[in-house]
């Protein structure tokens, strides 16, 4: 079980002047779920090399388990500080794709011709796509088998306009994923703000929000069969 993590090389929030990348949660709680599973993981990124990580993600108030379980395992951090550069990754070799989240995508992996091309690969092989929070903007440019958004008429979800405003980054970021996905013919779906969600819609999952990062993962090996 070949599985794929593709993180953001993105590290700048806008015009703030502020710090972004990837939440470290949504890399970690679905590392550990996969890697926990048997799936041999591997570790991508546009730039290659060590991907930014968005420093409120490693804020006290943002640990959790698995994030204090990275801190203290040399080998996953080695791994996170050299992933492979997106253009060399081969489609075929893998089983599933994953995106962890975080505010980076929305600049780098959404228009990323490298990734909208996996993606596409991975989906036309019926391997499954699964992405959480922000990065099922990873998938606004990306086409289905019969050239509509690969996201109309599936069940989707992904961070909320209210989850969005509720960081104060409505006017920041360069698009917002519950918008995009519902203007791509998407059927949104959402819980409460900051409460897990996850949907599936045959081998594409998507996942809401930071706390929805471990059953997003669930979600992709359930399509596995695992």
């Amino acid at each position: 079980m070949n599985i794929l993590m593709v993180l953001t090389s993105h590290d700048r929030l806008g015009d703030t002047g502020e710090k972004t990348g990837f939440w470290l949660e949504e890399f970690a709680a679905p590392f550990y779920t996969l890697k926990d599973a048997g799936a041999t993981l591997t570790l991508a990124s546009p730039a290659g090399g060590q991907p930014p990580l968005d420093p409120k993600s490693d804020a006290p108030e943002s640990q959790t388990d698995a994030t204090r379980r990275f801190q203290h395992d040399a080998g996953a951090q080695a791994q996170l500080a050299t992933t492979i550069p997106l253009h060399a990754i081969k489609p075929d070799d893998f089983d599933a794709v994953f995106y962890p989240g975080g505010h980076g995508p929305l600049w780098d992996l959404a228009e990323d011709a490298d990734s909208i091309k996996l993606i596409e690969t991975l989906y036309r092989a019926g391997k499954p796509v699964a992405a959480v929070c922000h990065a099922p903007g990873v998938l606004r440019h990306t086409r289905g088998p019969e050239g509509s958004p690969l996201v109309s008429g599936k069940k989707v979800t992904g961070f909320s306009n209210s989850e969005e405003a509720a960081v104060g980054l409505t006017k920041v970021v360069p698009f917002l994923v519950q918008d995009m996905l519902t203007e791509n013919g998407g059927l949104y779906g959402k819980a409460d703000d900051w409460h897990a969600h996850v949907e599936t819609d045959g081998n594409l999952i998507t996942g809401q929000n930071p706390a929805s990062s471990e059953a997003t993962a669930e979600a992709l090996l359930n399509a596995l069969g695992k």
